[in-house]
């Protein structure tokens, strides 16, 4: 292995640590916590993470066997399960991105009506959208011996039947099925998840800047009235109201961005494979399956980790566990000069 495969392989370790931990936390959340499991955006968050979960135990060491063995771990048949697998779990995490959205833009766009319009009858109808769509794509993929180990993404993945070399004696009428499949699959997965978190997200920007601006307006004639406020309490005001509307752009910012970041640069491969006349670079096509995998661990950080329910709730675990640790040591040691005693006797 080279300087640049040992970097790929280090990578694809962090990926699958990082993952495994940040999503297992999660899901502790979840199941300690009640008021998480009985909110709406905690079904999406955690059909998200168990997405995750399963990606990681099952696609990502595979990848890296594939990687450190430069072939395929597996025999044919187990390599067209993990396919099966692969495809079905980042199809329905990114539908599951979309939904979350959808979920945030009726929370802040309709909160008077937000019961109303999204209960949890609604979500698993949204959530029985995902697991279909997913679904039928896989189980077509598998059905048309579409799924298979792919050398240049060292997985099992998408692949076409025929090689390029088969292509080229057939002039390409063999791959036209795969590539109009493989157009239709990114269209109605990754580009339909984009387009919605676009749509979703500004209009949830749009709001939270026009109540900022409401905030800033009644904020700045209260401190007209109070002439004999302090500057530096002047000044303060001023300075929330700035991070205040940083801070809606930023999250939005980080849902699309790392959407983007981490899906784009492997689909756009996908596509440009399709063009055999296109050269790809081996290491590039590794590269842009990790970023596809590296969502799985930012996905905990970016739709749950980071907010005050569950920083709350992992502080709450963690200083349960020390509370439980430190009795059973005291109990130890009540217990200790006791027997101490009757050894003596």
């Amino acid at each position: 292995m080279d300087t640049a495969e040992v970097l790929v392989c280090a990578l694809v370790v962090v990926i699958i640590a990082v993952s495994l931990l940040s999503n297992v936390l999660v899901l502790i959340c979840f199941l300690y916590n009640p008021e998480i499991r009985r909110q709406v955006p905690g079904v999406f968050t955690l059909n998200l993470t168990l997405c995750n979960l399963l990606l990681t135990v099952s696609n990502m060491p595979l990848t890296l066997a594939g990687l450190v063995g430069r072939g395929q771990p597996g025999g044919d048949a187990f390599c067209r399960a993990v396919g099966f697998l692969e495809t079905f779990l980042s199809t329905n995490s990114m539908l599951s991105m979309a939904a979350l959205s959808i979920d945030r833009w009726i929370a802040v766009v309709f909160p008077l009506r937000y019961h109303s319009k999204m209960r949890h009858r609604d979500a698993a109808f949204v959530l029985g959208y995902t697991w279909a769509h997913s679904v039928s794509f896989s189980t077509v993929a598998t059905c048309l011996s579409w799924v298979g180990y792919h050398q240049l993404y060292a997985s099992c993945t998408l692949v076409a039947t025929s090689n390029a070399r088969d292509s080229r004696a057939s002039g390409g009428g063999s791959r036209t099925p795969f590539v109009i499949f493989t157009v239709f699959f990114h269209s109605f997965t990754f580009l339909l998840s984009f387009i919605v978190l676009c749509v979703t997200y500004l209009k949830v920007l749009k709001v939270a800047r026009f109540h900022c601006k409401r905030i800033d307006v009644i904020t700045m004639q209260t401190l007209v009235l109070l002439v004999d406020i302090h500057p530096s309490v002047r000044q303060r005001c001023l300075e929330e109201q700035k991070r205040r509307r940083q801070r809606a752009t930023r999250k939005i910012s980080t849902f699309i961005g790392t959407f983007m970041v981490c899906f784009a640069p492997y689909v756009i491969t996908r596509i440009v494979e399709l063009f055999p006349s296109v050269p790809i670079n081996p290491h590039w096509g590794i590269v842009s399956k990790c970023l596809a995998y590296s969502k799985a661990a930012c996905d905990p950080f970016v739709y749950s980790l980071l907010r005050h329910q569950y920083r709350k709730t992992c502080s709450d675990i963690i200083n349960r566990v020390l509370k439980r640790s430190s009795w059973n040591a005291s109990g130890r040691g009540h217990e200790n000069p006791g027997n101490s005693i009757q050894a003596a006797e």
